[in-house]
């Protein structure tokens, strides 16, 4: 039986994750519809194909080794994974959030150099390039989060279904974006999913905590903060559903409660603050700049035709 807590974080990295790759290749294949080549589309499905393949191989190359490694090195490199894995999503989260303004753009100008050189089948590179980014950071934050959830009956294979389901919801939506719905927020829809991965990541960082207190590594703070397994406890029912999905324990110590409440405020704080727009002078610079350029080409184009 799978895991409800397990399923649905998997389900929501699965979403998350999924929704960026997907916007990404849709916007590469509706530039291509826009400009008559929608015939390299082919090229572009090779390399999403080869970048997923690639992505799947790692995740399970890891998982398996964790699995295989015997203790106290079992723990050791579990607390490790689910550190890269909540590192990769935060770096992921705060990437996202300040080149989504003009990440289609990019694409567009990889997309028309691409096709200039000559060498169409640059787009599945570029396809690939643009997924593989996501699909190993996917691939790490899955492993993260099946390793945490493994020591639950259906844990891991929880995770894994959920992240399946996210990412087929993921592809309908990338379909819908590419057949020109705009139904969906995507600002809001990014807002709200990265809370809740950021919930999810402080999770993982105190698993990880927990994992290095019990082989000693973290000599300080391993007292237990508080007890309240008797009103919600981990190991069942809806404390089990919250273990899975953001790391909660009835029985936190003293360090793995910190390490959660510190990355919670300082990650939230940084992530919910309004972005700073271009500053004015900046802006008046380019726009001072960008004409005086293009009359000094004039005037250097206009001898040469005569």
């Amino acid at each position: 039986m799978l895991d409800a807590g397990s399923f649905t974080s998997g389900l929501l990295t699965g979403l998350r994750e999924g929704v960026e790759a997907a916007l990404i290749v849709s916007i590469i294949l509706a530039y291509l519809a826009k400009t008559g080549n929608l015939k390299h589309a082919p090229k572009i499905a090779v390399g999403v194909g080869a970048a997923v393949i690639l992505s799947l191989l790692l995740g399970i190359a890891i998982f398996v080794t964790v699995g295989g490694l015997e203790e106290p090195y079992e723990q050791l490199f579990e607390g490790v994974t689910l550190v890269v894995a909540a590192g990769v999503v935060t770096w992921m989260l705060f990437w996202m959030r300040r080149q989504a303004a003009g990440v289609g753009g990019q694409l567009r100008d990889a997309v028309d150099r691409v096709l200039s050189e000559g060498g169409a089948w640059g787009l599945a590179v570029l396809a690939f390039t643009a997924v593989i980014r996501e699909g190993v950071e996917t691939a790490l934050f899955l492993v993260g989060q099946a390793t945490a959830a493994s020591k639950a009956e259906g844990g891991a294979a929880g995770v894994l279904v959920g992240a399946l389901v996210g990412l087929s919801l993921a592809v309908v939506i990338g379909y819908g974006f590419y057949r020109g719905s705009r139904r969906l927020d995507l600002q809001a829809f990014f807002r709200w999913t990265g809370i809740a991965l950021i919930f999810i990541a402080a999770g993982l960082l105190s698993q990880a905590v927990h994992e290095f207190i019990e082989v000693g590594l973290i000599p300080i703070g391993t007292q237990t903060a508080f007890d309240i397994s008797a009103v919600l406890p981990h190991e069942e029912g809806v404390g089990q559903f919250l273990r899975a999905l953001v790391g909660y324990s009835s029985t936190p110590e003293v360090t793995t409660l910190a390490v959660y409440v510190t990355y919670l405020v300082v990650v939230l704080t940084l992530y919910l603050r309004p972005m700073s727009p271009p500053s004015a002078g900046r802006t008046e610079t380019v726009r001072r700049t960008e004409p005086v350029e293009r009359t000094e080409a004039v005037e250097r184009a206009e001898p040469a035709q005569t």
